[in-house]
């Protein structure tokens, strides 16, 4: 007799520990390899992320682990033989640079040291590794017990001294740095006061070029990079000839004669509205520094967003062999795709189409394959390859599910997109999840979700936290409004100046949608958000009763603070045309606060302790304020987390926020 097949159940919040994601990948420069970084959660302390190397070979049609233990293995890179395959690695409490020979064997250290490394590539003859590096404040002090502890005191001269998620910035500036493989002798490239970043190599090894801001204020003015190219073997930098603007993944041409990287020129910009495009120039300024794609109405830069990713702005850049073509991702209503641009400029053309989210490609060699990671509405991580050329999806080979169980062992709710008409007849893209075992003859308790930034998507990515709600019973609809990514430069310039306006009449758009669906109790809705959501969950609910409970999450409360209580919080001023000194009205009509009298919806509050994006004052402020006028609020502060907690926090932290918001909508939409 066949086995009796096993009964699916519902996803919870502890199977967060299960899921495996792929978080980088590259492709061998022979195109028969593809090395990808897989991720897991420790699932008995529930505490740590660890993650390893994994190399496919194509040919024979399976996966090798290269890398075991409980640390973080990243950033895999091919020598351009072939033959071997760097990382970087942080054992031994440093960060250190490991090669391991292609055909597998023992890895064998370069480097370790107190600092943080980024951007590694092989030299065009294999004899060094180049990458930028910058020390950590504690790399002099030979005592570990030393380094735990907190110095006597810091002393601040920076207006960006931190970072959310790092926490205090280093004294140290990223520069260039080379290493030799032979070894392991490491010396310094560039010598500057300013970061230098994201470096790449001439083909003909002797050139390198970096991104750095020589601003006169570089933190007033953070968008404000140049390029540079300095010899490899040491020597005077040279600007070369670009607008001033915001720039990533540079990367030369390759006959070494031209630069391609990912930004735009305008310095003005609000808060992400601009379209970041590929860009290239000449080596010695002809051609001149040329727009590609100016037609194209998107970002050339995945912008989706989800929970099992911490990263939703990676800008991806690779030129094929003969030059002809430059491969980018970008953003486009819920998907983020794969594309290519003559290098002479005109129009993109899609390679990868499909409702999915490519979270990271990568070409080499020939440039005859793609390899990608990325995830659609029901697989949470996967990795495939397929033709630089656009054959169609099925051409996409998957080298393997990495959460076979998700299938096997559980329901899922169906996700499916729906477009809906706002006030004034624009459509507005969203996404409904129904519960497992969903009847339409039943009425459910629903949520509407609202991500944060603005300015990114919701997308055809695998959401644990939105098919959690859905397995406790709960309609999901998360919406993607004006203000947002994914839908060009109107759409997001849509409510600069003016949060709490289309933003929000979108939204209640919204919440119209679900009180029309016959299977939604209209009664039993709840709203929720995060960041720039939590900021729009306190608008709404200081102008609408509409909603039975709301959760607010790492929100921003009072404008005028958060200027000087974020990580970033100057950077409003291209947002709301000033600060609150100078445009003291807009920032007032646009606060939270400002409403804060007329909520009477029960509010829970979470906020992490260490959130430098969204100070922990914006929600101390909201939560006194409502205790005080005597409303029914709850506070759940998660100690030593940053703003990413959602995404990337303690995985035991994690649980826990999920089963509050469970917890808090079933008191009142239950």
């Amino acid at each position: 007799m066949p086995p009796r097949a096993t009964r699916r159940s519902p996803l919870t919040a502890n199977d967060l520990l299960r899921l495996r994601v792929a978080t980088g990948v590259a492709l061998s420069p022979d195109e028969d390899r593809i090395a990808y970084v897989i991720e897991r959660m420790d699932q008995e302390e529930k505490r740590k992320y660890y993650s390893n190397i994994e190399v496919y070979d194509i040919d024979l049609g399976r996966s090798i682990t290269y890398t075991h233990g409980d640390h973080s293995d990243a950033t895999p890179t091919w020598s351009h033989d072939s033959g071997l395959l760097a990382f970087v690695s942080n054992r031994n409490k440093k960060t250190g640079i490991y090669i391991i020979p292609a055909d597998g064997g023992s890895e064998r250290r370069l480097i370790e040291l107190d600092a943080s490394i980024a951007s590694l590539q092989f030299t065009p003859d294999d004899r060094e590794l180049v990458f930028a590096m910058r020390y950590n404040d504690s790399h002099a002090e030979a005592d570990e017990k030393k380094k735990k502890d907190a110095p006597l005191y810091r002393h601040i001269d920076r207006l960006f001294y931190r970072l959310d998620g790092s926490g205090f910035n280093p004294k140290d500036r990223f520069d260039i740095y080379a290493v030799d493989i032979d070894s392991g002798q490491l010396r310094q490239v560039t010598r500057s006061s300013r970061d230098n970043h994201s470096p790449h190599v001439s083909p003909d090894g002797k050139l390198v070029v970096y991104v750095s801001n020589r601003a006169q204020n570089e933190d007033v003015n953070q968008s404000h990079d140049d390029l540079f190219v300095t010899p490899l073997a040491g020597g005077k930098e040279r600007k070369l000839a670009t607008p001033l603007g915001p720039k990533t993944s540079p990367r030369f041409s390759p006959n070494g004669k031209s630069v391609a990287w990912i930004g735009h020129d305008n310095t003005d910009d609000g808060w992400g509205i601009t379209n970041h495009h590929v860009w290239t120039v000449g080596l010695n300024g002809r051609p001149k520094a040329t727009d590609l794609m100016p037609g194209f109405d998107r970002w050339a830069v995945d912008l989706t967003i989800g929970d099992l990713s911490d990263v939703h702005d990676s800008a991806t850049l690779f030129w094929s062999d003969d030059g002809k073509r430059i491969y980018f991702l970008a953003s486009d209503t819920g998907n983020t795709n794969a594309y290519y641009v003559p290098s002479k400029g005109g129009k993109p053309t899609r390679v990868f189409r499909g409702d999915v989210h490519i979270q990271a490609m990568a070409m080499n060699g020939a440039t005859k394959r793609i390899a990608y990671a990325l995830s659609d509405l029901n697989t949470p991580s996967k990795v495939a390859y397929a033709p630089a050329k656009y054959e169609g999806e099925k051409s996409a080979q998957a080298i393997g599910d990495f959460n076979p169980w998700v299938k096997s062992e559980k329901v899922l709710g169906k996700t499916k997109e729906v477009m809906f008409e706002s006030f004034d007849g624009t459509q507005v893209q969203g996404f409904v999840i129904t519960p497992p075992g969903f009847k339409k003859t039943r009425k459910y308790p629903a949520v509407l979700m609202i991500h944060g930034g603005p300015r990114v998507q919701y997308g055809y990515s695998f959401f644990h936290e939105f098919q959690y709600l859905a397995a406790m019973g709960y309609v999901v609809f998360y919406t993607n409004p004006r203000g947002g990514q994914g839908r060009g430069e109107t759409w997001a310039a849509a409510i600069h100046g003016g949060w709490g306006e289309l933003d929000y009449k979108d939204c209640m758009a919204a919440a119209d949608w679900m009180e029309k669906q016959p299977y939604i109790n209209s009664k039993k809705i709840g709203v929720a958000g995060g960041s720039y959501g939590g900021f729009m969950t306190n608008w709404i609910v200081g102008h609408t009763h509409r909603f039975a409970a709301a959760i607010t999450m790492r929100c921003v409360y009072d404008l005028d603070t958060f200027v000087g209580t974020s990580d970033i919080g100057w950077e409003l001023r291209r947002e709301f045309d000033g600060l609150p000194w100078t445009n003291p009205e807009n920032y007032a009509k646009c606060s939270p606060k400002t409403y804060v009298g007329n909520i009477k919806t029960p509010l829970m509050i979470f906020h992490s302790e260490n959130d430098l994006r969204c100070a922990i004052e914006q929600s101390e402020q909201l939560f006194v304020r409502l205790k005080l006028d005597g409303k029914k609020v709850e506070m759940v502060r998660f100690p030593e987390e940053s703003h990413g907690l959602s995404r990337h926090g303690r995985p035991d932290r994690r649980i826990a926020r999920l089963e509050w918001i469970d917890r808090w909508f079933a008191k009142f939409l239950k």
